[in-house]
């Protein structure tokens, strides 16, 4: 949700060294950040000899800020900090955009999160005799640091003696006029990343804020404050131990984070899926083809002993970890359970010393996500985190890590994400058929190989893609969208259900294209639009010719079918109004291709429908509160 951008350099003789102006870092931070989703934003600066912080905030998108600052320019500064909010308590107004500067301009605050007992806090402040001009939680947590800086002189005491009465989740930064050049932190279940530079230092919600001017990037633990000047980083827990953070490179740099010629993120990061997939993949095998997956610091002994997999994620992970259910269970023989994790930790759920959990997130951020695994390690549980951002929350927190290595995706509805978290969990099960002896190595071998065909396959699929571009654009005044999809096709027809309700805001459904008889077939009528992902005709299972028999149920009630088939199924042509073609694939990798034509096809038609295809109305790209 909320981005947060921090920076602290020195200034000497009126100039910033180095030639860097904390204005500049703290916007271009923000730019980059947008992609979190946001309805307000607003800067802060401090510099010496200021007897006030100066700030802007503007309700709206960046644009509406970069124009105050036009119309009245900050000073030049030597730290500063920026935010932009994804409302809670407050609407999206000028007043509730962060930052809130309070003790007669003294302090500015920024925060990230939900101060859960804020309105007993406020209640305190208010018979101190506290005035408030907001109707956010974060002015209440601004009011109790400038009250205890005024106590103790120093801002990350001041800071360490707030977090511990605070409850929820919360990233917190605050600059203040008297330390001009230091910018404090502050942690608890929500994201904060430090960016690590000569004479420069910086703090963000995730590396994109900063990856312009530093690839080298620190990890904060949960409950650690962390301050920042232009000379270094000091980190403490919450308790006021000394603490260190992991040091590490991240490994894409700001072009990643670029729309590279194409008109959205969307479309860029749709046609990043065969490298990203490729990367994915890339190191994951010995000299003897044996898989290995460096990450997992699980001991083999343990895997062989787990008798119960449980996948926990939210929406488009959630469907990712559905996939992977059909193929671990195929290749390993262990039940495979897929649950949503806001759910999870609130059913009782069986959870032992024999169950892995997988936690399956892009961010590593996804609060529910990262509740349900501690709930799961507190059980006895090993926790393996499938996660795409370094430096993020649930990888620490996990007993092992896949990474993803996707590179970072900035459209708000996930792409390239769902297709290398579906190959990472396929690693993994074939990792545990490997360990357990449930595949011969032949049969390992042969999965990875066609695997590793899978990049061309989405380059040729994309290839293709202007058909499916033209269908949207003709279907751009549907009001109802249908998906049907059978064995490990029903997932991806949940998830291109998922896009369009993301992004073109209409209703749509996937179903399991066995239960259209049981009761949705009720839903068919003239016109309807119905996408129907063809199992192979190649497939043994006899599914190919059941889910060609739902095209014709489909069709003789008038509803239009947008079919999906592999290359040479020659037999849905008779009964599809348009077929979109993907290569041949094993079963198991045919999600890996189907799924594209729908990321497309969603794309195109909220293009078509004048919609921000990037950043969809009312969501966020990390969901960082439960």
């Amino acid at each position: 949700m909320c981005g947060i951008v921090g920076y602290a350099g020195r200034r000497v003789d009126g100039v910033v060294t180095p030639s860097q102006h904390p204005l500049e870092v703290a916007m271009e931070g923000l730019k980059r950040l947008e992609y979190r989703g946001y309805d307000s934003a607003g800067v802060a600066v401090v510099a010496p000899g200021m007897s006030e912080v100066v700030w802007a905030k503007k309700a709206g998108k960046l644009g509406n800020l970069r124009a105050e600052l036009e119309a009245h320019p900050l000073p030049d500064a030597t730290a500063a900090i920026a935010h932009t909010r994804w409302a809670t308590h407050g609407g999206p107004t000028d007043c509730n955009a962060h930052p809130h500067v309070v003790d007669n301009g003294r302090l500015a605050v920024i925060h990230n999160g939900i101060l859960e007992n804020f309105a007993a806090l406020k209640a305190e402040l208010l018979a101190d005799g506290v005035q408030f001009i907001s109707q956010t939680d974060t002015e209440v947590g601004a009011q109790l640091i400038a009250r205890a800086y005024n106590e103790l002189g120093d801002l990350t005491e001041a800071m360490r003696s707030v977090v511990g009465r605070l409850k929820g989740t919360f990233t917190l930064l605050a600059v203040h006029v008297d330390d001009p050049e230091t910018v404090v932190g502050a942690r608890h279940d929500s994201p904060l990343v430090v960016g690590l530079g000569e004479g420069e230092n910086f703090l963000g919600s995730d590396v994109a804020a900063f990856i312009a001017s530093t690839d080298q990037a620190l990890e904060l633990d949960q409950d650690q404050i962390v301050t920042v000047t232009p000379d270094g980083v000091k980190v403490i827990n919450f308790d006021g131990t000394p603490a260190t953070g992991n040091r590490y490179t991240v490994d894409w740099d700001a072009s990643a984070a670029q729309k590279g010629g194409f008109d959205t993120f969307m479309e860029k990061e749709i046609n990043d899926e065969p490298h990203a997939v490729a990367d994915t993949l890339t190191g994951r095998t010995d000299a003897n083809g044996h898989l290995q997956l460096d990450e997992l610091h699980i001991d083999e002994a343990i895997l062989r002993n787990i008798d119960k997999i449980i996948v926990i994620a939210c929406g488009t992970a959630a469907y990712a970890g559905h996939v992977a259910k059909y193929a671990i269970e195929h290749w390993c023989r262990i039940p495979v359970e897929v649950e949503l994790a806001h759910e999870f930790r609130y059913r009782d759920a069986i959870v032992n010393e024999k169950t892995l959990v997988v936690a399956i997130s892009q961010s590593g951020e996804t609060m529910d996500t990262l509740m349900a695994a501690r709930y799961a390690r507190e059980q006895g549980a090993k926790v393996l985190s499938i996660v795409n951002t370094q430096g993020s929350t649930l990888p620490r927190e996990s007993d092992a890590v896949l990474y993803t290595h996707a590179g970072p995706e900035v459209a708000v509805a996930s792409t390239k994400a769902f297709v290398c978290q579906i190959v990472a969990a396929y690693l993994l099960g074939l990792y545990l058929a490997q360990v357990r002896g449930t595949k011969f190595q032949d049969e390992i071998e042969a999965n990875l190989a066609e695997l590793r065909t899978i990049p061309d396959k989405i380059e040729t699929v994309i290839q293709r893609s202007e058909y499916v571009k033209s269908a949207a654009r003709h279907f751009k005044d549907v009001g109802s969208v249908l998906f049907l999809g059978r064995h490990i096709s029903y997932p991806v027809a949940m998830e291109g259900a998922l896009k369009l309700k993301e992004l073109a805001y209409i209703h749509a459904e996937g179903f399991a294209a066995g239960e259209l008889k049981h009761g949705p077939i009720a839903l068919i009528e003239p016109g309807r639009l119905v996408f129907v992902i063809v199992p192979s005709p190649r497939s043994r299972s006899g599914l190919h010719d059941k889910v060609v028999s739902n095209i014709e149920e489909v069709r003789a009630r008038g509803g239009r079918t947008l079919v999906i088939a592999e290359d040479g199924d020659d037999a849905v042509r008779a009964y599809a109004d348009e077929v979109f073609w993907i290569p041949q694939t094993r079963v198991l990798m045919q999600p890996l291709l189907a799924v594209i034509p729908l990321q497309i096809f969603a794309m195109a038609l909220a293009g078509a429908k004048g919609l921000d295809v990037d950043q969809p109305r009312n969501l966020a790209k990390s969901v960082t509160v439960e």
